[in-house]
């Protein structure tokens, strides 16, 4: 045990300072170097000892993540790295739920860091019957004392904290239990919220009952046109694509018809397969309503920047992150073509001050003399420079990149 206890845990501990972000994503680093060795040393050690060191891991680690500015999320991954090999662990070395219980409990309602959930499916096989007992006893006995949650805002409940823990055990030991109008109950609530019913849909994906999940996945598709039920309806798709892949052409054009997309257009494209050009006409219709989709999926899926370029101009396009995206791949077929549209970037673009705009500028005025190079233009080009030299002679920070950029 000292030799895994002492390669693991100094990678894990520290006594510097966390509070700079990047001593933070260092030591986190370095955490996650310390989580390999242990995962790899797992095969080969006695369950017992990966567990303490696991255990002692886990520790050190929420004392760390609570003293540390982890913004980059890095030693946030490493606590959620040992909390799910913890479980685990604790199954395979026989840990007596008389033992881990009141540590479960002591974890989610008595800890310094409330960052992180305990799920009591994962801890399930160490627990065994008597310990579920135990823990579901201790969590009513906490619920008991709380009493009923109150009308008032929750925010201003000072156990809030507390009632939103008993509330995330109610929804895994329904998973648990695989009741299905206790999952129904905890996990959609008032049916309210979207996330609420694509939470739904993921317990029942859980417990393998796949018809209720499609069923609560097509609800929350349903519920609204946000962002929450565009998540859902990928998840939707996602399921009847493992469990029913006879359907996914129709579910995926009728996702791409509620959101018109590139996205839903480009998922929509790969599901119908030799069967696209039943779909093409209907989806070129869609997407005219908005021009940026419609061109972005003629030059990113279906590879055809012809196509591209005359629906930018047909359609008004007026996003100029699509100009630039699709003015880099045009510009091979046709470099004087795209002069124009190169021109109006640069103006655009130093509408507002900033280096970062400036240096913009300039790389695109250098790209635009390389495609005019011997040809009529090239003088209108540097021209072109020349004025703007002139128009912002005011901005040296411009001048000096242009200077760099070797611009006239």
């Amino acid at each position: 045990m000292a030799a895994l206890s002492n390669t693991v845990l100094p990678l894990i501990r520290s006594r510097i300072d966390l509070h700079r972000w990047e001593s933070a994503n260092e030591h986190g680093r370095q955490m996650h170097e310390a989580i390999d060795l242990l995962e790899a040393a797992i095969p080969t050690t006695e369950p017992a000892e990966a567990y303490t060191v696991t255990h002692k891991a886990l520790t050190s680690a929420l004392k760390v993540i609570g003293r540390a500015d982890d913004s980059g999320g890095i030693i946030g991954d490493a606590c959620l790295r040992l909390l799910a090999l913890h479980p685990q662990l604790a199954a395979a070395a026989g840990i007596p739920p008389a033992r881990l219980v009141p540590w479960m409990m002591t974890f989610q309602f008595d800890s310094d860091v409330d960052y992180f959930e305990l799920d009591p499916v994962a801890y399930a096989p160490a627990l065994g019957n008597r310990g579920l007992q135990d823990y579901r006893t201790r969590l009513d006995m906490i619920r008991n004392r709380l009493g009923p949650s109150p009308d008032a805002d929750t925010w201003q409940d000072p156990d809030r904290h507390e009632r939103w823990v008993l509330d995330w055990n109610d929804r895994r030991l329904a998973v648990l239990d695989r009741d299905i109008d206790a999952i129904i109950r905890t996990h959609a609530r008032d049916r309210k919220v979207t996330a609420w019913l694509h939470d739904t849909a993921k317990a029942f994906d859980e417990i393998g009952d796949i018809d209720l999940a499609l069923d609560w996945a097509k609800q929350a598709t349903d519920f609204d046109y946000g962002h929450q039920s565009q998540r859902a309806a990928e998840y939707w798709c996602t399921l009847i694509q493992i469990n029913r892949p006879n359907q996914l052409l129709d579910t995926r054009t009728y996702v791409f018809h509620r959101w018109p997309t590139a996205l839903n257009a480009s998922r929509l494209h790969t599901a119908a397969g030799a069967a696209w050009p039943e779909h093409e006409t209907l989806v070129a219709q869609a997407l005219v309503a908005n021009p940026a989709d419609a061109v972005t999926f003629a030059l990113g899926t279906l590879n055809d920047p012809r196509q591209a370029w005359k629906l930018a101009h047909d359609l008004d396009l007026t996003s100029d992150h699509t100009w630039d995206h699709l003015i880099k791949t045009y510009e091979t077929i046709d470099p004087i073509a795209v002069l124009p549209t190169h021109r109006r970037l640069v103006e655009n673009t130093l509408t507002e001050a900033g280096a970062a705009n400036y240096r913009d500028a300039a790389r695109r005025l250098a790209n635009m003399r390389r495609l005019a190079s011997g040809t009529d233009e090239a003088e209108d080009i540097d021209a072109f420079i020349r004025q703007l030299r002139d128009t912002h002679r005011r901005r040296p920070r411009l001048q000096q990149e242009f200077d760099r950029a070797k611009l006239p």
